[in-house]
């Protein structure tokens, strides 16, 4: 009997120890670093990533968020979706200030993921949620990309997809059919640098198939749980130990690179999974035929917010006027959308 109890004990002592951790990695955040090589660049650029934010705050007013990107000194922000929680009312504030303070600074471009593609679609739950969230973003200037390309500079094209509810659905084994990239977003470019922004991983063949030369993605939270040597233990649709939680990946010419995100919702965990800021370089590589790439890690710790030192960024020229290089750059965009 006291031995059944002395167990019950101990486990439940692990469970609450457990949970603490979790608790203080939601409040962390890590930058992790990749290097993207290509032909097809005439010069380096550095972009900062950003998914699955699920209303997470970090630091007041996301200052530590805030810092950490402009450590990084990206060119642009990129957004993978999925920045508000769409379950139940789908609160805007976090995710809209946390953009009115990006664009201010950069200049900012965003694909959709499931939680905006939920609002649009259930509006008999959220109503026009959707329609002043798509209007707030283009008062701010964000170039927003919902199966829509934009040509950003002379060499670089984003395109950002919005994939349909069943590939997001629990225990899926949704398979992305041949041509389905193309009918949604028109054909890849292939003389430009092509970044694609589709929210889930599962279907890094069918990106490649398209013509990305970059994949970003997110989604999978890194797989809530990771476990050394086996990754993510559970995706938000109930698969396990998926190899695409997180990370860089490679199919072909085309590298994937798969944010862990920086928050959570339903399954409110994180175990040896602390939110991600990913910062990714290109560089022109004109004596390699196909793209390489690479990863490289520097941190930011949380917790009580002190911030670990980090290496100097490389030196870029850059305006000394944020605002008037973010309104050069949104200037020189052109967007394209698929028949």
């Amino acid at each position: 009997m006291w031995s059944l109890i002395g167990t019950a004990g101990t486990v439940a002592l692990i469970g609450a120890g457990l949970l603490a951790r979790s608790s203080y990695e939601r409040s962390c955040l890590v930058t992790d670093e990749f290097e993207i090589r290509s032909p097809k660049l005439e010069k380096e650029y550095t972009f900062a990533f950003l998914s699955d934010l699920h209303d997470n705050c970090f630091g007041d007013d996301q200052n530590v968020l805030l810092d950490a990107i402009e450590q990084a000194r990206p060119d642009a922000v990129l957004i993978g979706g999925d920045m508000m929680v769409s379950k139940g009312r789908g609160d805007l504030d976090i995710s809209l200030n946390l953009l009115r303070q990006l664009t201010a600074r950069y200049p900012v471009y965003y694909g959709n993921g499931n939680h905006e593609n939920r609002m649009n679609r259930e509006r008999d739950v959220y109503g026009d949620r959707y329609d002043i969230y798509v209007e707030e973003l283009k008062k701010m200037g964000v170039a927003y990309l919902p199966d829509t390309s934009v040509d950003v500079y002379p060499d670089i094209r984003i395109s950002g997809v919005d994939l349909e509810e069943r590939f997001y659905k629990k225990f899926s084994r949704a398979q992305m059919e041949e041509g389905y990239l193309e009918k949604r977003l028109g054909k890849a470019h292939t003389e430009k640098f092509q970044i694609l922004l589709a929210h889930s991983p599962l279907f890094l063949d069918a990106y490649a198939a398209w013509g990305a030369d970059l994949v970003l993605s997110g989604h999978f939270h890194g797989g809530t749980i990771r476990i050394p040597g086996l990754g993510g233990l559970m995706t938000p649709q109930f698969q396990f130990f998926k190899d695409c939680c997180g990370g860089l990946l490679k199919e072909h010419h085309t590298s994937m690179i798969v944010s862990r995100g920086l928050g959570t919702h339903s399954i409110n965990i994180r175990l040896n999974n602390k939110p991600e800021l990913v910062v990714i370089h290109l560089n022109a590589d004109k004596h390699s035929p196909a793209s390489s790439a690479r990863n490289t890690k520097r941190r930011v710790r949380g917790g009580c917010f002190c911030q670990w030192e980090l290496k100097a960024p490389t030196d870029r020229s850059r305006s000394d006027c944020v605002h008037e290089q973010v309104a050069k750059r949104i200037a020189n965009v052109r967007f394209t959308r698929g028949e």
